[in-house]
């Protein structure tokens, strides 16, 4: 079984542990300079680097199709391909899981695959893909449905050692981005993390610095840049979350009951 995964960011890369950790092939698509902010548990990082490690499994920036055959008939890493628009669906995936986390569709359709399944708002399952998984926190969090949609973005994080929006860090201006701190690095409130070209950005409470995007990037004002995680322990900085454990057991639902590979519950 096949299954592109479009996003390479944390949580698209826990989905791809979890299916490739169950045996499922796996092709991750990303744009050409990634937005991820938890780089340190994220195959993106491929992108700039050629290749990422995460919990032990690696995954290796590839130029084009060709090359993702090579490297999936190895078995011993996941292709990502810069590829936006999904070119690579002359795969012909058996499944097609998009985990962009864009809040809205870019472009995926139930005519993709066998299975469709959109991760989070955005998506409606029956119209666009054929089932959706609950990205929000809280008791419906990981859930499949296959009707309907995932709860509406609320732009309000999720609460994570009894914080909310204050643990996340947004690019106050326009322009390059620079980090000052390094993920895993302790920071105090007040602190300055980074630069958005000359405006500084700032961390509002102490604790580790969980996610950060790469330097380089282009940021917009608003952009979501930094997660400072107040438990403290830098040791999670290197660990799948909870999120995306359970939205990924969501996903693997989806794929196991739509494709009937177990077998049909009479």
């Amino acid at each position: 079984m096949l299954a592109i995964i479009r996003g390479a960011g944390d949580i698209a890369t826990a989905i791809a542990l979890r299916l490739w950790k169950c045996g499922i092939s796996v092709v991750m698509t990303e744009i050409e300079q990634p937005l991820t902010v938890r780089r340190t548990v994220a195959f993106s990082e491929a992108v700039r680097l050629g290749q990422m490690q995460v919990e032990g499994v690696l995954a290796i920036r590839v130029r084009d199709v060709v090359q993702a055959k090579e490297v999936l008939e190895r078995k011993n890493a996941i292709p990502v391909l810069i590829d936006p628009d999904c070119r690579c669906i002359e795969l012909m995936p058996d499944v097609v899981v998009d985990a962009i986390l864009a809040k809205r569709n870019l472009g995926t359709s139930m005519d993709m695959a066998s299975v469709v399944v959109g991760v989070g708002p955005g998506f409606t399952a029956g119209e666009d893909c054929h089932a959706v998984v609950e990205t929000m926190r809280g008791h419906t969090l990981g859930r499949t449905y296959y009707e309907g949609s995932a709860l509406p973005n609320t732009a309000v994080p999720g609460l994570v050692g009894g914080f909310a929006g204050e643990r996340v860090l947004r690019a106050p201006a326009d322009g390059l981005f620079r980090g000052v701190c390094a993920i895993g690095d302790h920071v105090e409130e007040g602190q300055v993390v980074a630069y958005a070209g000359n405006a500084p950005v700032v961390a509002m409470l102490t604790g580790v610095l969980r996610g950060l995007i790469a330097d380089g990037v282009r940021v917009s004002k608003g952009l979501k840049c930094g997660d400072v995680d107040p438990r403290g322990d830098a040791c999670y900085c290197r660990l799948v979350s909870d999120k995306g454990l359970s939205v990924a057991g969501g996903v693997l639902e989806a794929i196991l009951c739509l494709s009937g590979i177990l077998g049909n519950r009479q």
